[in-house]
Parts: C-alpha cells; sequence; structure tokens
C-alpha cells in the first residue's frame, strides 16, 4: 500500500553511509519512532551477510515488535530488508548507495509496507510522507554528526 522512494545526493562516501544504514543496532539512537533494537542473528552468505533484527517501533499509542531479515551486500553497496514476522502484511525495503563523481554520494531509498491492523494503517496513512521524510533526515543529521 504506502510506497515511498527517493534518492539523495550527500557529502559523505557511499562506504560511510552504507556502514550507518547497516548498523541497525543503533537505530534507537536517532530514528523516530523506534524505541528498541535487537540482533537475533548475522550469517555469512556467499558475498552476503544476513542478519535477522527486531525493532520496537513506538508511535502515539501503538508499540509493536517486528522482526525483518537484513541483507546487506557490501561489495555492491545495496541493503536489502524483508519482513519476518510482527504487525504488517508485508514489508519490504532497499537501500543504495553510489559514490558520485565529484564527491559525494547517491543514497536510494525505497520502502513498500501495509499493516495487518487497519486502525494503525489508517492512522499511518495520515502522515505517511512526513514520517518518510523524518526517517531520511534523521540519517541525513545521523551522518552530519558522525561524519561532520
Amino acid at each position: 500500500m504506502p510506497t515511498h522512494s527517493e534518492t539523495r545526493r550527500l557529502p559523505y562516501s557511499a562506504q560511510q553511509m552504507y556502514d550507518l544504514v547497516a548498523d541497525v543496532a543503533k537505530y534507537p539512537q536517532f530514528l523516530p519512532w523506534c524505541a528498541a533494537a535487537r540482533i537475533r542473528s548475522i550469517t555469512p552468505q556467499g558475498a552476503a551477510q544476513v542478519m535477522e533484527a527486531d525493532l520496537v517501533i513506538s508511535f502515539k499509542v501503538f508499540r509493536e515488535r517486528f522482526g525483518s531479515r537484513v541483507t546487506l551486500f557490501p561489495g555492491e553497496m545495496r541493503i536489502d530488508t524483508e519482513y519476518l514476522d510482527g504487525p504488517f502484511k508485508y514489508l519490504k525495503s532497499d537501500w543504495a548507495f553510489a559514490d558520485a563523481p565529484e564527491g559525494g554520494c547517491d543514497v536510494s531509498f525505497h520502502v513498500d509496507f501495509e499493516f495487518r491492523n487497519a486502525i494503525l494503517q489508517g492512522v499511518i496513512g495520515l502522515v505517511f510522507n512526513e514520517a518518510m521524510h523524518r526517517i531520511v533526515r534523521a540519517f541525513e543529521e545521523r551522518a552530519r554528526a558522525l561524519y561532520g
């Protein structure tokens, strides 16, 4: 149902931004509505690493845990996430990072999801675009704090 895609040019390297997004355990330190994160496992899979993680999302009166499988492709500078369990019908997201020839990098982000709970889906529907912009800004602000 709700989807969001955007590409941003940022003044950091693709490696720096990849490392920031791949560090799921630190999300509660800077992501809005992310109350907790727990890494279940990290397993090498060829050139990739597969991480299973739980995030606790807290929004107004809602507090939900969901599990996801995050596949890290360091050689390709790509991160794919798929839903395992929790309040969604489905959730998929992907990140791609590419160094720009004139410096900095392009960060592409896409997310597509739907909640099982119609009330929660309705609440998110009202604020979805603003929520996605706040999340992207949170990653940008985190990069500024880490990499100046």
